[in-house]
């Protein structure tokens, strides 16, 4: 098994691919294969978030690009800023991970989600894509990505918010 060990902080040639989605890039230690079928284990510092382009090396020098797999995913896109705004801070109350770009804001697809959204005016696409969410505000960086945490709160709500809670999974 090759063990990648270091994020690579300047660019150079690249001699395989390891292709993950969001929940395995979030991982420093896990098991996978290569896009020619090598067998690779991820031995890297806690807390990185591996993001597309990123250069991880081995212990023996073989460089591997990380290219961020498509997976289920929701996208929200309008021209209304203010539409956006409200959707990104419904969301973010929920504590989903969102990748925003100009005029589009995404999510892993969640039907539940995707219902509030609507409700909010705007229209969803389920789509296949790589999803890259936002790096967090406090963490700085450029790998110090989404966080994983698994702890109890509740939101204020009249009781009549059944999806309140909807896709509040980490």
């Amino acid at each position: 098994m090759i063990h990648l060990i270091k994020v690579l902080d300047s660019p150079r040639p690249h001699s395989a691919e390891l292709r993950l989605p969001i929940d395995k890039r979030i991982k420093s230690r896990l098991r996978a294969e290569l896009e020619d079928g090598r067998e690779v284990g991820l031995f890297l510092p806690r807390g990185l978030t591996l993001r597309n382009g990123d250069l991880l090396q081995s212990d023996d020098g073989l460089v591997v690009r990380i290219e961020a797999a498509p997976e289920p995913v929701s996208t929200v896109r309008s021209n209304n800023a203010l539409a956006l705004a409200r959707v990104c801070y419904h969301l973010g109350n929920r504590h989903v991970p969102l990748q925003v770009e100009a005029g589009w804001v995404r999510y892993l697809h969640d039907h539940v989600l995707d219902d509030m959204v609507r409700g909010l005016g705007l229209e969803v696409a389920f789509e296949e894509a790589p999803f890259e969410p936002e790096a967090g505000a406090y963490q700085g960086g450029t790998h110090a990505g989404s966080h994983s945490h698994s702890h109890s709160h509740s939101h204020a709500s009249d009781g009549n918010d059944e999806s309140a809670h909807a896709g509040h999974s980490h």
